[in-house]
């Protein structure tokens, strides 16, 4: 029997929870149990407002959770503060959307690239520009471009930068946080590309964020989807809506546009908005907005079950 692999980061029954400015709980994320493993990419879909980028700042670091545990390397690191957690955040680095807010505009590259590793001591001065030429090399970006100033740019290989300075550190774990939606189609395609190239040569494990189900399911080994902060469905990334699936995840495949699509048939839309955390649906969180919602429903919220070998699905109708 084959031993399962050691995750380099798992969550536990994690959960998050703001208090609005009326008192009232906002329950952003909620029992949310998944692993990381090296050299492997999870992506994680869903709409805005479906909990993705708090579980991220959560697995991050830089938000606590409420309560759940979050595994790095074994040991509970949710309630670590201060310098232990400084220390444990080199090993998870993020990319953001638009790393043109995440740049300062008075720092060359060569500086915004080497900034972390000065954080941790990781780099003498006389060391930088060596340094800055060696990670701009490796997002295949020209070695001068580490003299230029972010504003003199474009937005490819300004993420490029971004990218660079996020493996500075040789983090185990690198969070991309929508970190292709802002581009051109085009583009996007260069810059996944390099993310595969990179998880490849170093074995690091990518959690991918974006809204985007095909472009997801064409990156991922594995998939989550979200919604109203609940992991939904979980499926290896190329099955994922090939069979049985979840209705949102159904409902998500059928609002994505492709040149293969067949354009006689009517392409379908969810009926209304996500509702918000504040106001969480009895029961299943889907079934205001579910075709297929039965009496049991709003009664009892589905728990994720096992529906095929690695492909897991939180819905009454696969009970």
């Amino acid at each position: 029997m084959c031993k399962e692999k050691t995750p380099i980061l798992e969550s536990r029954h994690l959960n998050k929870v703001f208090t609005a400015p009326d008192g009232r709980p906002l329950y952003a994320n909620n029992d949310i149990s998944l692993k990381f493993y090296e050299g492997e990419t999870l992506g994680i879909a869903g709409e805005s407002g479906c909990g993705k980028s708090t579980l991220v700042r959560v697995l991050s670091l830089l938000e606590p959770p409420t309560d759940g545990e979050l595994l790095l390397f074994g040991e509970n690191v949710a309630g670590l503060k201060g310098e232990k957690k400084r220390k444990m955040r080199r090993h998870i680095q993020m990319v953001f959307q638009d790393p043109t807010d995440s740049f300062s505009p008075r720092m060359k590259v060569k500086d915004i690239l080497c900034e972390p590793l000065e954080n941790y001591g990781l780099i003498k001065p006389s060391e930088k520009a060596a340094k800055a030429r060696e990670l701009l090399k490796m997002v295949e970006l020209p070695e001068e471009f580490a003299e230029r100033y972010p504003r003199s740019m474009s937005g490819g290989q300004k993420q490029r930068v971004a990218i660079a300075r996020a493996l500075a550190l040789e983090p185990e774990i690198l969070i991309c946080d929508e970190a292709t939606s802002a581009l051109d189609v085009s583009v996007q395609k260069s810059i996944v590309e390099l993310l595969v190239k990179l998880q490849r040569e170093k074995h690091t494990s990518i959690i991918f964020i974006c809204h985007d189900v095909a472009l997801i399911r064409s990156v991922s080994h594995r998939t989550a989807i979200m919604y109203l902060g609940f992991v939904v469905e979980l499926a290896e990334g190329k099955k994922l809506g090939r069979g049985v699936c979840h209705p949102y995840t159904e409902a998500l495949k059928s609002a994505v546009f492709s040149l293969d699509m067949d354009f006689e048939k009517e392409i379908e839309s969810l009926d209304s908005e996500i509702p918000s955390p504040l106001e969480r649906p009895t029961g299943c969180p889907f079934r205001n907005r579910c075709e297929k919602c039965m009496e049991i429903c709003a009664a009892e919220r589905p728990q994720l079950r096992e529906v095929e070998k690695g492909h897991w699905i939180a819905c009454h109708l696969y009970a």
